[in-house]
């Protein structure tokens, strides 16, 4: 990390302690990944209740989200990270304690507060830390903390609910993320508000979901939502339906090795070629994976599914993110990110219900022919949609032009 190594030690200081925040929040969250859909269908859900329960993780997202941007923006950054960290480690207790429905939908919902909260707060941080010249870089290595705890959580999560069962793992659960807790109390908050900053918030918040800069990336990341979505809540039951001898947690593994291998090259590379290149070829990724989800039959098929996925979202990710770094000025970076970022969970609270239904009538392997096209009409719209003329979003989009929406001060 040789960018890093070129900051002062108070600034590599705190990338690295919210580094390692950021790897036992989403070691937390997805040690649970594989193993709650398969806890849920123990305890007597059917399928759309599984969606629909699943699902409910975004109704915290969506409820907080406009929220919890508006306190990074006013309170700052660290208030934010700590409602999130706090979340996700209260949130696997409940689990355990019941198998009412409405009960286990509540619980869901709150623990989706814990992604609103901490995903909005690390990334403005993260912007607010990196360097301009050097901001895809910065951002590819801070997001790293995702392929990471993907690969380290459902793989632990799944070998754990086999060998000691569901209170071991729910115990991991909230254990991993009250020691992220502790990582997050010394982070130090750097100083973004100032008079005519103040002034700047009363912007309306949903009024720059409207706005040419924000609408197209959040358009994306709502297709990408409802693929992710129906992925992670469908593809254990598919897997398992199947009668492929696959650990699930493997598949996952698999997706977020990946996922992991291509950021920090491709960070360094959109400083250079632009974002708009990156953010198309993880659309074309997640197109590819779904087809092939769609037509899998074997562990190899699902493996490499798993790793064009993890390619996709290891691209895509950060790319928006910095992309919406570029497009934002300090003061209004929490609430930028938490509308793009909004998108997504809308797709994830659609993914749910609307996939466990096509689940019911047409079979697990039908929902990923469909989530191939939502991708595919992602990588259509914004191809055609990211600039102010069709001519302007191809170039961006191909990595032949500029962001027309970037912004000269940042």
């Amino acid at each position: 990390m040789k960018v890093l190594s070129k900051t002062d030690t108070k600034l590599r200081r705190n990338l690295l302690i919210l580094f390692a925040a950021g790897l036992l929040f989403w070691s937390s969250l997805s040690c649970l990944l594989p193993t709650l859909p398969l806890y849920l269908e123990e305890v007597g859900a059917t399928k759309q209740q599984i969606g629909i329960l699943m699902g409910g993780f975004a109704i915290g997202l969506l409820l907080f989200r406009p929220w919890l941007g508006q306190l990074a923006d006013k309170r700052g950054r660290k208030i934010v990270l700590l409602i999130g960290i706090l979340v996700v480690a209260i949130a696997p207790l409940g689990y355990g304690l019941t198998n009412s429905f409405p009960l286990l939908m509540v619980i869901r919902a709150f623990h989706g507060i814990s992604i609103a909260a901490f995903a909005t707060g690390y990334l403005a941080l993260v912007a607010d830390l990196a360097p301009p010249n050097h901001r895809g870089e910065i951002i590819g290595y801070m997001s790293l903390v995702n392929p990471i705890g993907l690969a380290v959580g459902p793989a632990l999560g799944g070998y754990l609910q086999a060998a000691a069962g569901d209170t071991a793992l729910f115990l991991l659960s909230a254990g991993l993320g009250g020691l992220g807790v502790l990582c997050i109390v010394p982070v130090v908050n750097p100083p973004i508000q100032t008079q005519q900053q103040a002034k700047d918030q009363k912007t309306n918040f949903w009024r720059m979901l409207v706005s040419p800069r924000v609408r197209i990336p959040a358009f994306v990341m709502l297709m990408v939502g409802l693929t992710v979505g129906s992925l992670h809540t469908f593809a254990p039951l598919f897997i398992k339906s199947t009668q492929v001898d696959l650990n699930v947690g493997l598949f996952y593994t698999a997706s977020a090795i990946s996922s992991f291998s291509g950021r920090v090259f491709i960070g360094r590379a959109s400083d250079r070629l632009g974002r708009g290149l990156f953010v198309t070829l993880g659309l074309v990724f997640y197109s590819v994976s779904m087809v092939l989800m769609w037509l899998a039959n074997n562990v190899s098929i699902f493996l490499i599914a798993a790793l064009i996925e993890g390619a996709g979202g290891g691209t895509l990710i950060p790319m928006v993110s910095t992309m919406m770094t570029d497009r934002s000025l300090p003061q209004e970076r929490g609430r930028i990110f938490a509308l793009c970022i909004a998108g997504f969970d809308v797709g994830i609270a659609i993914a749910g219900p609307v996939f466990g239904f096509v689940a019911e009538q047409f079979g697990y392997r039908n929902i990923f022919g469909v989530t191939a096209a939502f991708a595919g009409l992602g990588i259509l719209v914004f191809l055609t949609q990211s600039g102010k003329n069709l001519a302007t979003s191809v170039r961006f989009a191909l990595g032949r032009g500029e962001d027309v929406y970037a912004l000269n001060k940042i």
